[in-house]
């Protein structure tokens, strides 16, 4: 009975050290490391090839749209480093020159990040109506639901 029960605990004892290895092998490969532009540019090498998000704000001037071929390009900065994007596809509504965004993709070796997620920052001030009690104020903030009124002849 003793030798039975023995096997049973080695065999669980194996499964569990095979369960841990495969959960910790998915973590390790499906982690997505954020960095700043100064970040990247010093670690380019380290991190070529990997998954990453780049966070900074959108350089002044630096956005390119080539509507052909759906390729979006401009570069991200903190302040001390640029790192330029590119990305395929539509950028968010948000998206705009001087606002801040994070960018998920990967370092490729001819020096840039390719995008395969454009995350737009917005801002965090709600703006309450100034007089939310009128009917004026509550038409402008359903302006898309309400019928405009035809003005009677």
């Amino acid at each position: 009975m003793k030798g039975k029960r023995a096997k049973y605990l080695i065999a669980g004892v194996i499964i569990l050290g095979a369960l841990a290895g495969l959960v910790y092998s998915g973590v390790k490969e499906s982690m997505v490391y954020f960095y700043t532009p100064s970040e990247l540019t010093e670690k380019a090498e380290a991190v070529r090839g990997k998954a990453l998000r780049v966070g900074g704000m959108v350089e002044e001037g630096s956005v390119r749209w080539d509507a052909q071929q759906l390729l979006l390009t401009f570069a991200l900065t903190d302040g001390r480093s640029t790192v330029p994007v590119r990305h395929r596809g539509t950028a968010p509504d948000l998206f705009k020159e001087g606002a801040g965004a994070v960018v998920e993709g990967t370092w490729v070796p001819e020096g840039y990040l390719r995008s395969s997620t454009i995350m737009a920052k917005h801002s965090e001030e709600y703006k309450a109506p100034k007089n939310p009690e009128t009917l004026e104020a509550k038409k402008s903030l359903f302006k898309s639901l309400l019928k405009e009124e035809k003005p009677k002849p």
